[in-house]
């Protein structure tokens, strides 16, 4: 069967003629004559495919004699192509796939039905060399689905079961594999042992490696081996991070450490230049360098403190020098890898440095200080002992170190000096860890970092180490260090450094070679806030150098250079607005009244970023009357272009037919956006100045733009003189967005400015065209609703009535049209329902089962953001209603617990929807536990209603009648699951409702079980797309697809939340580690 010398009508028939046959049920029982007489291994792979098939949906509803007949033929076939050495290796391909059946069948059969397998495995690889190179494959295999996959094609229980078993036989497989490993010689059969005692040596216990000899065989007959010393430093690896306590096993350990590091190690230390080598080097010695680091890193980080005890200095610093040494390769992911070690070392000296600081006794020590002086002694010698490791390592940092985040100019392919646009998150990701291995590197040893650093910098200054790169890296790296000096000697290091930056930038000829030491300079400086706060006449210079740096026009300079001046403004904002000694004003006062001057070069993104970042000084001014004579006069130069357009607009209103004019008001706009974001609640007075204009301009904007779309049609949306009318009403639309965040006190915001904003916006949103409805109205009514809460209750009503039919009318039609109006849509929806939720229950019974609609209809979206949003919103709207009054709630759950609970079943079982698993079981198990719990006491369903046959009698119980709707649902979707199985899950859904976990967990092994027929009810373990049920947006159902892969049963968004605060606490209590622009704000900033 040779496809592709097909015609391509040849080649369609022939695919027709094949999914057939795969779909056929019975085409099982032709693939041990396809095997048997086929030539063609395509048409063998297809066999395979229809058996593994059979084996994950149908093989427990056949007949025991068939199933071993089955067994029997897959093992025959491959003893038959295993048992000669070139039969095993010119098919194997064939008996990869052959093996991987055979292992599908071992998930079903062993050890119940098949308990002989483990012994019939090492008995066949005594008897020939090339059977058992093949069963070491078929081994690993096994190993890899039962305790690495089995999470996901299996239920608990049967996993739980294997492994036990498993772990009851393994001694077997371990002798045979030791064997092997002790006296095998040819090569292919150790390289296939070797790896599948890798894939056991995860979970085998640690008397099998300890207290055996086979550490010792790995290192004394596989490390020198070039074929080999891959997989055993793999194996060794495994073996080195293993979380041993016994303190014989750690001995072991140490001793293997050491006999390893003496044979690899020379080969690195010896190599002139290891990045060098590392280029030149072949796949298989770059692997090498990769799994030395691996060995390495994974075993210091697990036992470095009996490492240090046990083994000699010697070993211990020669081991560091060689990590040093693979950390000098310029392979990212290599470097990583130490990296993350050496962070962890550092980390563990330093925190010995605070328990004893490094003066020794700490200076309110109360005590005789005996017990802090031997701590402090202790610490000390560690500290020296790696000291010849950690100086050369700054240097190794300083010299790896990568582009931070707010660094904007970067060199391209051609060695041009351009601004940067695309961010490398793994760039940032990397940044971070470097820095926070540098801070803890300074604080260690600050005298050194310095000097090292210094010593840098005057290669740069003498031109003996000169370039672009060895520059940037090395100002990276002093700004990374930002806090972790004492405050005089960072003053004593940061005026010699921006000295020499300065002189450096006046000495370079050359626009490229100028860029480059502003953005270093712009860096640094960005990078002291506490140095700039302490010396105000340094302060004020970099802020001139910063207005100097905004009129150069070499690309990236002035984004840099505004990028700079907000960060400054945001960390030393009082300073700016405070009258300084020998100073006529507040520094503020001159920006202000030089403000055309100093952005006359600046494009209008970078005009907005200077105005935000005087708004942040304008906020530190705590006069109210002094802080809105600063408004007033940051604004003077945009209120009078307003102004200006304005007065022409009132005597002519086509003046707005002017694409110059349009583009001045969305500017004007645009800069109050800006300051305003930073000025917060003193801002009224300026938009108390332009509101009603403002909302003029968006009706008269609006009008026009309605009237293009009357003579042109929908077109006249897309043409650019409408766009640009467009950005006027969405810039309009932020302002009063920002304004109300920031607002301090709510209630004239809910007297003055919102009754004429919902005259001007709702009303005009209704009644426009789909394309030409912007969605930033609905993130600006989200935003009032949740500021303003239930003071805006009585106007959800009027909310809804304008915007809510009209976009659910727009986003309904499929699942891609306008995403920012539903994004923004579903925030409305769940900001009323958390903050205005009683207007909700207000609203007429059609109008509220439209809400619901739309929240089913958004859980059921293919987005998972989309699709998350309706889970939460639904999640919350449930809480909600608990906690209104009982009749509330059962009225709720008698109108609408049964179509919501077919809903939620739907995407539950939908493969489409497997991310929002947790918040599909957490919305089941709140309904169910309502129920359960008898807080809904009023039936649930009508008598009259029941389908045919149900006899509970009148006072059936409401757990009763849902337990047969789950049954009869599932029944209808699932055709091929049992009864039992299916009344035993959904009377699971009750007996669980008061632990999620057990829930999530009984609820997975539902999925895995509801894609196997199953002949008994006990269904158990695949992954194949069988049952039919209903797909699509709309409607009502039970999906079928498989929605069991990688399920977790753990908020991630919690754990990352959570792992994130923690990160943070602990940062903030080392001196620098957490950068200037992240740390909290103080009041004294």
């Amino acid at each position: 069967m040779k496809l592709l010398t097909f015609t391509p009508q040849q080649s369609q028939r022939a695919q027709q003629v094949i999914a057939q046959f795969q779909e056929h049920p019975e085409a099982w029982s032709r693939v041990d004559a396809i095997l048997d007489q086929s030539s063609s291994l395509q048409s063998k792979y297809i066999a395979l495919q229809v058996l593994e098939k059979l084996i994950q949906t149908r093989w427990k509803v056949l007949p025991e004699d068939q199933r071993q007949g089955i067994r029997n033929f897959v093992v025959g076939s491959i003893v038959k192509v295993s048992s000669d050495d070139v039969s095993l290796h010119r098919q194997r391909a064939f008996v990869n796939k052959l093996n991987l059946t055979l292992v599908q069948i071992l998930k079903k059969e062993w050890p119940q039905h098949w308990p002989t397998f483990i012994p019939e495995m090492v008995t066949s690889s005594r008897s020939n060399v090339s059977i058992c190179e093949n069963n070491m494959v078929i081994l690993k295999l096994f190993s890899e689905e039962i305790f690495e996959y089995s999470s996901e094609q299996m239920t608990h229980a049967r996993t739980h079961d294997m492994k036990d078993h498993m772990w009851q036989e393994i001694a077997e497989v371990f002798n045979l594999m030791k064997e092997v490993l002790e006296v095998a010689t040819k090569p292919s059969l150790i390289v296939a042992t070797l790896d599948a005692f890798h894939r056991y040596l995860y979970w085998l216990p640690y008397g099998y490696t300890f207290e055996t000899n086979v550490i010792d065989i790995l290192c004394n007959r596989f490390l020198q081996a070039k074929e080999f010393r891959n997989l055993a430093l793999k194996c060794l690896t495994e073996i080195g991070h293993t979380n041993v306590t016994h303190r014989e096993h750690l001995d072991k350990s140490a001793q293997m450490f050491e006999m390893t590091m003496r044979s690899v190690g020379p080969a690195v230390l010896s190599a002139p230049d290891i990045n060098q080598a590392y280029e030149d080097g072949s796949d298989e010695e770059q692997e090498f360098i990769l799994n030395v680091v691996l060995f390495v890193t994974s075993s210091l980080n697990a036992h470095l403190g009996h490492y240090e005890k046990k083994l000699s200095r010697e070993v211990m610093v020669t081991s560091h020098h060689c990590l040093l040494q693979l950390s000098r390769v310029e392979e990212r992911e290599v470097f990583k890898v130490c990296l993350e070690y050496w962070i962890f070392l550092v980390r563990q000296l330093y925190d010995e440095s605070e328990v004893a600081p490094l003066g020794g006794v700490p200076l309110l020590s109360l005590g005789g200080g005996s017990g802090t002086n031997a701590a402090s002694t202790a610490a000390a010698a560690h500290r020296q002992m790696y000291a010849e490791v950690l100086s050369p390592l700054r240097a190794v940092m300083i010299e790896h170190m990568v582009k931070p985040e707010e660094v904007l100019i970067v060199e391209n392919d051609e060695g041009e000096i351009v601004r940067e646009f695309v961010k490398e998150t793994d760039t940032i990701t990397l940044y971070k860890s470097m820095r926070e291995c540098l801070v803890y590197l300074t604080h260690l040893d600050v005298a050194d970092t310095e000097s090292i650093m210094n010593k840098k910098l005057a290669r740069q200054m003498d031109g003996s180490e000169w370039s672009w790169n060895n520059l940037n890296k090395l100002c990276w790296a002093i700004g990374s260090i930002s806090g972790a000096m004492s405050e005089d000697m960072e003053k004593r290091f940061l005026v010699v450094v921006i000295k020499d930056l300065l002189g450096l930038c006046e000495m370079k000829r050359g626009k490229d070679n100028k860029a480059v030491v502003a953005s270093n300079i712009m860096y640094v400086v960005g990078q002291y806030p506490r140095f700039l706060k302490a010396h105000w006449k340094f302060l004020k210079t970099v802020a001139n150098k910063l207005f100097e740096f905004m009129h150069e026009l070499h690309e990236g300079v002035q984004d840099m250079a505004c990028d700079t001046f907000i960060k400054i403004a945001t960390k030393c904002k009082r300073h700016f607005v405070t009258q300084q000694y020998g100073e006529a004003a507040p520094f503020v006062e001159e920006i202000i009244s030089h403000i055309d001057t100093i952005t006359a070069d600046l494009a209008p993104q970078q005009i907005h970023t200077f105005y935000e970042a005087v708004g942040h000084m304008i906020a530190a001014q705590t006069n109210p009357a002094a802080q809105e004579a600063l408004v007033e006069a940051c604004m003077k130069i945009p209120n009078l272009a307003w102004n200006n357009v304005l007065d022409q607009v009132k005597q002519d209103i086509t003046v707005l037919n002017d694409q110059g004019n349009i583009k001045i008001l969305a500017n004007v706009l645009k800069t109050n956006v800006a300051t305003c974001s930073s000025v917060g609640a003193g801002f009224l007075s300026q938009i108390g100045r332009i509101y009603l204009d403002m909302l003029s301009l968006y009706t008269q904007v609006s009008a026009a733009i309605s009237r293009e779309v009357d003579a042109k049609g929908l077109v006249a949306t897309k043409m650019p003189h409408i766009r640009a009318m467009r950005t006027i009403k969405k810039e309009t639309l932020k302002l009063v967005q920002t304004y109300v965040s920031r607002a301090e006190d709510l209630h004239p915001v809910r007297q003055n400015m919102l009754p004429m904003f919902f005259d001007a916006v709702l009303r005009d949103y209704r009644t426009n065209v789909d394309a030409a409805r912007d969605a930033e109205v609905l993130t600006t009514l989200a935003t009032i609703v949740t500021r303003l809460g239930a003071m805006v209750t009585d106007k959800v009503a009027l909310i809804l009535d304008n915007v809510f039919e009209p976009t659910l009318s727009m986003i309904s039609k499929d699942f891609t049209e306008y995403p920012e109006h539903r994004t923004a849509f579903y925030n409305l929806l769940r900001a009323i329902n958390a903050s205005c939720f009683s207007a909700l229950l207000q609203l007429p019974p059609p109008q509220f089962q439209v809400v619901l609609d739309s929240i089913v209809w958004a859980f059921k979206h293919t987005t998972r953001d989309i699709a998350d949003t309706g889970l939460s919103i639904l999640l919350e709207l449930l809480n909600n209603v608990s906690a209104t009054e009982p009749g509330v709630l059962n009225s709720f759950a008698r109108v609408y617990f049964v179509g919501l609970t077919q809903d939620v079943f739907f995407v539950l079982t939908d493969s489409d929807h497997k991310n929002g698993f947790r918040l599909q079981c957490m919305i089941l198990s709140r309904m169910f536990h309502l129920i359960e719990s008898g807080r809904i006491y009023q039936p649930l369903y009508d008598p009259a209603q029941l389908p045919n046959g149900t006899n509970l009698g009148a006072n059936m119980s409401n757990r009763d009648y849902f337990t047969g709707y789950i049954v009869n649902l599932l029944a209808n979707a699932f055709p091929h699951l049992a009864r039992s199985q299916l009344e035993s899950f959904a009377s699971g859904l009750f007996d669980l409702t008061d632990n999620l976990e057990k829930f999530m967990s009984h609820v997975r092994d539902f999925l895995v079980q509801m894609k196997e027929f199953s002949a008994d009810g006990s269904g158990d373990g695949a992954s194949s797309d069988q049952a039919n049920g209903r797909s699509g947006g709309g409607g009502s159902g039970v999906a079928g697809g498989s929605a069991i892969e990688k399920l977790s049963l753990v908020d991630p968004q919690q754990e990352l939340e959570a792992k994130r605060q923690a990160e943070m606490e602990r940062a903030l209590k080392v001196p620098g580690m957490v950068k200037p622009s992240d740390l909290p704000t103080m009041d004294d900033d």
